[in-house]
């Protein structure tokens, strides 16, 4: 009998797993996304920040793209993609699974504008840019 409640824990735990590796990445990150989109761009891919460093639908940053480039080991984004919707959802998720693999909204927001993963604590600069953001997301929920 032990064996057997041994065996049925050890299938759940795998499947458990399997089913949590196979979620959908942008399906998972969608809402944190678009808020942050709202707040950045007011979802316009083609704006250009006043100081001229960010772009994009996420007003991402070269530094980010470098960053992601090195994450993936290989250059597989350009400055350009900054401009293409799609392509800085996928900056996005690249950069969040790789700081943020546990997946916590408070700390993708407050990563993604910062760009640091050790600027986290509620006192930081990122506390206004957090609030805004969770403006947009909690009135997506409703």
């Amino acid at each position: 009998m032990k064996k057997f409640i041994t065996t049925c824990l050890l299938t759940l735990t795998v499947a458990f797993s399997l089913s949590a590796a196979t979620i959908d990445p942008e399906k998972k990150w969608a809402a944190v996304i678009s808020a942050i989109a709202q707040v950045e761009s007011e979802g316009n891919p083609k704006v250009v920040s006043k100081c001229g460093r960010y772009v994009g639908y996420l007003q991402i940053s070269k530094i980010l793209v470098r960053q992601c480039n090195q994450i993936l080991g290989k250059k597989v984004f350009t400055y350009d993609d900054r401009y293409d919707k799609q392509k800085s959802i996928e900056m996005f998720i690249v950069f969040q699974e790789y700081f943020n693999k546990e997946g916590n909204t408070e700390k993708a927001i407050r990563l993604w504008n910062s760009g640091d993963p050790k600027c986290m604590s509620r006192k930081s600069p990122t506390e206004g840019y957090y609030r805004r953001v969770m403006t947009k997301f909690t009135a997506q929920a409703k």
